[in-house]
């Protein structure tokens, strides 16, 4: 009885050295595996005990379970505890890995802490903690589900106990890890990576595969191989000759140049008589600045009676047309044209046949892009050129004097400060201005002014009060007093800043200077209120026009009509091609149509007192129309 009581009294205190051990947590820190890996074998569920022993007398793989153990089993269960255990423990080391197999001696020494802590009280004994271990034990019992995974051991469920879930995840982590350990993956990957290696070529670049001698070729027609039918090569072709651009000219010598048409002879007698005629229209200047304003219904009626033929059409010049200018005569009908190559057509359209009336001089070397009679000797024609150079052509002495010369900047229009066509005021594109007076000696300017603008346009004076005029830059108009020029940097009077893209020109009306019409790149034509010079320009009027000409044609610009106050002539993109006129208040008021007319006339001016127009386009033609 004795011996009984003492194997109870072993067994209760083996029972309270039952240690759950945490179960392996992948979100934390610490990574070690459970201890206790329950398992279902043969339909029996497995339990753990946890058994203090000494491993002085024993190995890993001999492990001696204790004899008071071994007595209440049967052979039977000695042989299945032998297989289960051996089995749990090949699952556990197929789960461990590197990193659990580290940390697992952090587990044993905290199992060795909390065992030696329950033996200290119940039976004041001490083990060394290298020597504590873990024992398994099955105690089998009979499951009425041989499926379930549940405990069914009774007494022990404060230490025995895992859950299906941790059952389950415990076998599927046995279960894959015997799968991939099955596959061999790390071997095939060293074997596929050596095969790579051994069939990646030395060379890494492609080498062209070598054509064949005999191998047919691209068929070529015979006239890209420079061959007559019958195999003879043909002779080379003549070479074009190479075009110079105009603007590439060199300038042309300072002083006067004589008056040479490069059309005709010079010492021809029509050309004598063509002078001759030209200097005595100096003495019919007309005066027209104090005819009243016809009505719009009388004004309509006369440009009616326009009309535009094959002898009223005839090329003046080599290349676009970039100013045009109708003489004031009441006998002659007399136009000039500047253009691009620097070339001044004058045409006399009372000549027959039309040829002989027209003679072409070269007085700039870069285009002329404003051109104007005098207004107080008509036989003078003033020419302004991109080269720096103002050029008077004086008839009765068949020269072309030099005005004004600036070879630093490029000039790009002036007009007449006084009524006697005495002083000018020039623009240049950089943004500079410069007064020229034609009395003083030499030809420099009298002051050089720094405007505001970073490039100049058109330049107009008032036709009332001279002392002020306005220039149109790149997006903006200023209107200037010359009185109050500052050759550092001049400050405009008034702004108008209602353009959004490049301006091609602002003209002040021909008679009283109260409107304003501007033409600028964003397809519109605006009309502003000038009456009041020392306030802003209120816009009145803004008329969609297509303005968009291209690389090709010379940009339109809107001109008043000399004979009328109120309206305002622009060339047209529409077809059939024609030439506009419009009211300051947008109502189209005419347009010149015609069979001769078959193309473009960007720049176009109206005779002062009669009722002709002359249009020039882009490749040197004028067309007039007359009644």
């Amino acid at each position: 009885m004795s011996g009984s009581r003492a194997a109870a009294e072993k067994a209760g205190s083996r029972q309270r050295l039952q240690v759950k051990v945490n179960e392996y947590k992948e979100n934390q820190n610490v990574a070690y595996a459970s201890l206790r890996p329950v398992q279902t074998f043969l339909g029996k569920t497995a339990q753990v005990y946890l058994v203090p022993f000494s491993l002085s007398n024993y190995k890993l793989d001999q492990l001696k379970c204790p004899e008071s153990l071994l007595d209440k089993n049967s052979n039977n269960e000695v042989a299945c505890k032998k297989c289960k255990k051996a089995e749990v423990k090949e699952t556990c080391r197929g789960i461990l890995t590197p990193k659990m197999e580290a940390t697992s001696s952090k587990a044993e020494s905290t199992l060795q802490k909390s065992s030696s802590d329950v033996h200290t009280e119940s039976n004041k004994r001490q083990y060394k903690s290298t020597s504590d271990t873990v024992i398994l034990s099955a105690d089998t019992e009979s499951s009425q589900d041989g499926d379930s995974d549940e405990d069914t051991t009774s007494g022990l469920d404060d230490f025995s106990g895992l859950s299906p879930y941790e059952r389950k995840r415990l076998k599927n982590i046995s279960e894959n890890a015997n799968f991939f350990a099955s596959l061999h993956l790390s071997e095939s990957a060293a074997r596929l990576r050596e095969i790579v290696k051994k069939r990646q070529p030395t060379e890494s670049k492609r080498k062209k595969p070598k054509k064949k001698e005999n191998e047919t070729g691209c068929r070529r027609s015979m006239r890209l191989l420079k061959v007559d039918p019958s195999g003879v090569p043909l002779p080379a072709a003549p070479s074009q000759p190479i075009v110079v651009a105009d603007e590439s000219q060199p300038l042309l010598p300072p002083g006067p140049l004589e008056m040479t048409p490069e059309n005709q002879d010079d010492n021809s007698e029509p050309f004598k008589g063509f002078l001759q005629t030209w200097a005595e229209l100096s003495k019919t200047s007309s005066k027209n600045r104090g005819k009243e304003l016809s009505s719009i219904k009388s004004y309509k009626a006369n440009l009616n009676g326009m009309f535009i033929s094959e002898d009223t059409v005839c090329k003046v010049t080599r290349g676009s047309i970039f100013s045009v200018a109708l003489h004031p005569s009441e006998v002659r009908t007399l136009v000039a044209a500047g253009a691009k190559s620097g070339q001044v057509g004058l045409w006399d359209l009372t000549h027959q046949p039309k040829e002989d009336g027209i003679y072409i001089f070269q007085p700039h070397s870069q285009p002329v892009s404003c051109l104007y009679f005098s207004p107080a000797n008509p036989a003078h024609i003033l020419s302004l050129s991109y080269d720096g150079t103002v050029r008077c052509g004086d008839f009765s002495r068949a020269v072309f004097e030099e005005v004004y010369r600036n070879e630093e900047s490029s000039l790009s229009s002036f007009d007449f400060l006084a009524e006697d066509a005495s002083t000018l005021i020039v623009g240049h594109w950089d943004g500079s201005m410069s007064l020229v007076d034609r009395r003083t000696t030499g030809t420099s300017y009298e002051k050089l002014i720094n405007s505001s603008l970073s490039k100049i346009r058109t330049v107009h004076v008032h036709p009332v009060h001279r002392q002020y005029f306005i220039t149109a830059g790149l997006r903006d108009v200023h209107i200037y007093d010359v009185r109050c020029l500052n050759p550092s940097r001049s400050q405009p009077l008034i702004s108008l800043t209602e353009h959004t893209k490049s301006l091609a020109s602002a003209y002040f009306s021909p008679l009283t200077g109260n409107r304003l019409v501007t033409t600028c790149a964003d397809c519109k034509l605006r009309i502003f209120d000038s009456s009041c010079i020392s306030s802003q320009f209120p816009l009145l009027t803004t008329i969609r026009h297509n303005t968009i000409t291209g690389r090709w044609l010379t940009r339109f610009q809107a001109v008043w009509d000399p004979k009328q106050e109120d309206c305002f002539i622009v060339g047209s993109m529409a077809y059939p091609r024609r030439v506009e006129i419009f009211h300051e208040t947008g109502k189209q008021v005419h347009s010149f149509l015609g069979e001769c007319l078959a193309s473009v006339c960007s720049i176009n001016a109206m005779h002062p007192t009669r009722y002709i127009l002359a249009g020039g386009n882009s490749s040197g033609r004028m067309h007039v129309f007359m009644n």
